[in-house]
């Protein structure tokens, strides 16, 4: 059900966010040093730009989850309910 205060109310799935971040970074490292490591310097770049941008992504995720429930609702807090129907 809509109740059009989704954009107010979104959730965002930080933690998921976070993990395949690190996924990311761990790929990017690996690629970057293997493409290096073999002679591919255009391959190793375009992996190295991608290691920057996973890990800019990273530092803003862990900034919003350790900016608390505003940006990240923890277990404790309850999903919004259905809104009042009573008209």
């Amino acid at each position: 059900m809509r109740t059009g205060s989704e954009p107010r109310t979104a959730r965002s799935a930080l933690r998921a966010r976070l993990w395949l971040s690190v996924w990311g970074l761990v790929w990017a490292l690996f690629g970057t040093a293997a493409f290096a490591i073999a002679g591919r310097a255009g391959w190793a770049v375009t992996c190295g730009v991608l290691l920057v941008v996973v890990t800019i992504d990273l530092a803003v995720v862990l900034r919003r989850i350790r900016q608390g429930p505003h940006f990240q609702p923890g277990r404790d807090i309850p999903p919004y309910g259905p809104p009042d129907d009573r008209r």
